[in-house]
């Protein structure tokens, strides 16, 4: 995994890596790996994501094929230090 230091700027370098270690999922594995897990606890807890990624799975389907309303879209705050998305400001 490489990140890059732009303008010896490390904090945004260490938010970038952050950000892919997240979307890896390494965090969640350290988490689960701390302490032993019993075999019978490893299978049930797959088999609990199985589900839960199923039920996800199916929920996006009904709501693609429109059987379920879409999820309401959150409004994206305003960065600071960042120009205002096209035709979000008003033309005053």
């Amino acid at each position: 995994m490489l990140v890059v230091v732009r303008e010896n700027n490390v904090d945004q370098a260490l938010r970038a890596l952050k950000r892919k270690l997240q979307r890896e999922g390494v965090f969640r594995e350290m988490r689960r790996r701390r302490a032993y897990e019993k075999p019978s606890e490893r299978k049930n807890r797959e088999k609990g994501e199985a589900v839960r990624r199923a039920r996800k799975a199916a929920r996006k389907a009904a709501q693609r094929e429109g059987l379920l309303p879409m999820p309401k879209k959150k409004p994206m705050p305003a960065r600071p230090g960042r120009p205002a998305a096209a035709g979000t400001g008003s033309a005053g």
